[in-house]
């Protein structure tokens, strides 16, 4: 049977005090939204539905460049969860299997959780995700005997007894989606908030004889973004379990509390990561490569023995073959850095090729913009850059070619050839203290007037 996922991102967080939609705040480098997502992807649905509402622009160019085949539906305005499903009515129509509900705002639901409701459907007809709660606090609670869930109560409607219950739900609906769109066209909004709650078709179902139960999860997993304090919470447990997963996995930190990963950073086994180290979306770090201290890395490739840092950054693009050295203060983006080259020290290469083997010497700057256009620099295999050398794209320095320290290249080198491209030096003999003297006469003139 084919599986929908439907998520819902409409919400507009009024909590955040922000201008940005909810589901558009980062957590791991990336949108809160793209984690339901890259999580639902995992359980291999047929469609995936993203409804959207406050910000819906945004929020659907942020889906739509995840995944191009995710269909976004709008929800003009803000009823209720039940009404916010039912969005994605029309674009499910005729779908056969189960759907599941998740929430954009919800980024740690594990896809082995979603296996776990998928398999409680074989013997409920509506399946719900619940977890017990240290502090349920305004949560809706769970009315439920072991898997069989009686009923769903929202929390202001509750009487003090059933608030006194910590089994909790956390939103997370699966139901054959036929039969989901049929109980939810019965949800009314006699309630205490007059909205459509999704939480409703429980009773409604069981009141048709239909059978409802309760899949328990752990309670981290159902952390709902409301806050920024939230967020900033959400964030720490993040980081938390990459570097424990970092550290099962083979990777040496350094110092693990300081290093923070994103979302999608692959580190291989055996590599090592320094102190202080920032890794933003797209990095994949090859096994064996050791990335010194107070580097930052997005977007980037890092092959096996290559060596990054410290106080480097490597921006999108970036692609280091083995055996690449790149030094302290040394910026490298969209640029291919081949096998056992050097970027050792206070370097900037952009838009550029650099071949096997070759030394850029200290200061050395790719000029790869004009103030209108990118421009691509060509160092050789083996090619020897002078310190201080400004090379001006488009260029290209041959194989084995020598440029003098301080030069500015702006014309083709031939391989093996060597460029110097600076003033000729002139030599005053006893000018220079002549010229001290009389600087400093006046500046004691100065203070004394």
């Amino acid at each position: 049977m084919s599986l929908s996922v439907i998520i819902l991102a409409a919400g507009q967080g009024s909590r955040m005090l922000s201008d940005l939609p909810k589901v558009l705040h980062p957590l791991g480098g990336v949108p809160l939204v793209l984690h339901a997502m890259r999580t639902a992807r995992e359980i291999d649905p047929e469609r995936m539905v993203i409804v959207v509402g406050h910000g819906a622009e945004a929020v659907a160019a942020v889906v739509r460049a995840e995944d191009e085949f995710a269909t976004v539906v709008t929800q003009t305005e803000q009823l209720g969860t039940a009404h916010a499903v039912d969005q994605a009515r029309a674009v499910l129509d005729g779908a056969s299997g189960d759907a599941i509900v998740l929430y954009g705002d919800t980024p740690f639901i594990e896809a082995r959780t979603l296996d776990a409701m998928l398999a409680a459907r074989l013997r409920h007809d509506v399946v719900v995700l619940g977890f017990n709660a240290a502090d349920p606090g305004r949560y809706g609670r769970l009315i439920a005997k072991d898997e069989d869930l009686e009923r769903i109560v929202e929390f202001k409607d509750a009487t003090e007894a059933e608030r006194a219950i910590t089994l909790c739900n956390s939103g997370v609906i699966c139901a054959d989606r036929a039969r989901l769109f049929d109980l939810i066209a019965q949800v009314g909004q006699e309630n205490a908030a007059g909205e459509y709650y999704l939480t409703d078709i429980v009773a409604l179902a069981r009141a048709q004889g239909l059978s409802a139960g309760v899949v328990r999860c752990a309670e981290a997993e159902t952390l709902g973004i409301n806050t920024r304090s939230e967020l900033a919470q959400a964030e720490a447990r993040f980081q938390a379990r990459r570097r424990v997963e970092a550290l099962e996995n083979g990777v040496t930190l350094s110092a693990p509390e300081t290093v923070y990963f994103a979302q999608d950073t692959y580190i291989g086994r055996d590599a090592v990561v320094d102190q202080f180290v920032v890794f933003g979306p797209g990095v994949t770090v090859e096994s064996g490569a050791h990335i010194r201290a107070f580097s930052h890395l997005e977007g980037c490739h890092v092959s096996r023995g290559a060596v990054v840092g410290p106080y480097a950054r490597l921006r999108p693009g970036a692609e280091l073959a083995e055996d690449v050295r790149i030094g302290n203060f040394v910026e490298i983006k969209n640029a291919q850095i081949d096998e056992g080259a050097k970027v050792n020290h206070l370097s900037y290469v952009g838009d550029a090729t650099v071949g096997a083997r070759a030394n850029l010497g200290a200061g050395t700057v790719t000029c790869n913009y004009d103030g209108v256009f990118k421009h691509h620099t060509e160092i050789g295999e083996g090619a020897f850059i002078g310190s201080s050398t400004m090379l001006v794209a488009p260029v290209k320095v041959g194989a084995q070619a020598l440029t003098g320290s301080g030069s500015v290249i702006t014309q083709d080198v031939p391989e093996g050839a060597l460029a110097l491209g600076r003033g000729k030096q002139e030599t005053k003999p006893g000018l220079g203290k002549r010229l001290m003297d009389r600087l400093r006469a006046a500046k004691a003139a100065k203070a004394k007037g």
